[in-house]
């Protein structure tokens, strides 16, 4: 089993930044995936020019988060400080009803691609915050967008529930209507991308776990897939800080922990895994 390990919300805080760095010199981390907006996104390019082993994709803000382009420009999508709202049902109505946000969100989508390429790194591949890249409606925004600036990966969640329930039961129906509503995203989104030259991983893992990515899970999940001759691809995503928890979901300290537990690393390698990154990531040693 071929294994990528990416820290999410590369660029929204110096907190985040400084555990992905930490992560990826233990040895763990392999990818982050960008936000070009965040507050620390200037930081976050630094660090991913100084390491060029670490593959950057972008992480496509369209819900809860920072916008490229004004207030004025986006006004059906952002408040008047230039921020999508934390509300994912209501945007995911509103991008699936209005024309006219539509409209708006794919010129703000461009801008975020535009902006990464401004940054000069090779563009690894393409997510979304709180998956909001796999919306009907957003992800045909995203998919030429990925080919024209290079990507070679787009991230399609496929989860496991059953694993996901046997270390936590808390938040159950939550968790349970969210397999059930990314088992369908999967399915719409990899059927497009069978036109295209884009391609996804077979196992994505961190849905089902987010914000609780502890070191008994990552390592049960990393006993379940570590087949030396599974030739297939893997994903887990974390949401590593060093600072205190942001959220019930995101960034918290427990995944940075867990990225710096040897016994990870370990296990990586007595299952015969091999961590992958993008090759893309090597052209930035010549740069």
């Amino acid at each position: 089993m071929n294994l990528i390990l990416t820290a999410d919300d590369f660029g929204r805080s110096h907190e985040i930044n400084q555990a992905v760095v930490r992560a990826h010199r233990a040895g763990t981390l392999t990818a982050a995936s960008l936000m070009v907006a965040g507050s620390a996104a200037d930081e976050a390019i630094v660090i991913a020019r100084e390491n060029p082993k670490l593959a950057i994709g972008l992480h496509l803000v369209a819900v809860d988060g920072p916008a490229v382009l004004s207030a004025d420009q986006i006004p059906a999508l952002v408040d008047r400080s230039g921020r999508f709202p934390n509300a994912p049902a209501g945007l995911g109505i509103r991008y699936a009803l209005s024309r006219e946000a539509r409209r708006q969100l794919k010129r703000e989508i461009e801008a975020q691609f535009a902006r990464f390429a401004e940054s000069g790194l090779p563009l690894s591949h393409v997510d979304g915050h709180q998956h909001m890249h796999l919306h009907p409606a957003v992800f045909p925004m995203i998919v030429p967008l990925a080919a024209r600036y290079g990507a070679k990966r787009v991230r399609i969640v496929h989860d496991d529930l059953g694993l996901s329930l046997r270390h936590d039961r808390t938040k159950l129906l939550t968790r349970c209507i969210w397999a059930a509503s990314f088992a369908w995203l999967g399915r719409l989104a990899r059927r497009r991308l069978r036109r295209t030259d884009l391609a996804a991983a077979d196992r994505v893992y961190g849905l089902l776990q987010s914000g609780r990515m502890s070191d008994n899970y990552v390592l049960d999940l990393l006993q379940q897939i570590g087949n030396p001759r599974d030739h297939r691809l893997a994903e887990i995503y974390f949401h590593p800080t060093i600072g205190d928890r942001t959220d019930a979901w995101g960034p918290n300290p427990g995944d940075f922990r867990t990225l710096l537990n040897p016994a990870v690393l370990r296990m990586i390698s007595a299952r015969g895994m091999s961590p992958q990154r993008h090759p893309l990531a090597d052209s930035r040693q010549a740069r």
